[in-house]
């Protein structure tokens, strides 16, 4: 008899263990919360190997810019909308 009631102990602490894997996994902490925090990870991950390059390509034109006078002229041109005397420039209409 008492190993009955210890048998059947047993079988409900394992029937309760289980329902209460099912519901923590499918829950709001369960996979599908892995599986979101996973997508956003990837996201944030692409986006730093974006930005990484866009930082290079600004050091690669920072350091242009520091070795050659013409290009720094053209870029302060440029910036500031500044001509030469007897320069022509075209402007493109805008709203039409």
């Amino acid at each position: 008899m008492k190993s009955g009631l210890i048998r059947l102990a047993y079988s409900m602490a394992l029937v309760m263990a289980v329902v209460y894997a099912f519901y923590t996994i499918r829950g709001p902490h369960g996979v599908s919360a892995w599986m979101e925090k996973r997508q956003e990870i990837r996201e944030m991950e692409e986006r730093n190997t974006e930005l990484t390059r866009e930082n290079q390509l600004k050091r690669e034109y920072i350091e242009r810019l520091r070795q050659s006078q013409p290009e720094q002229e053209m870029e302060i041109r440029k910036r500031l909308k500044l001509v030469k005397p007897n320069e022509k420039v075209f402007m493109k209409r805008t709203g039409e």
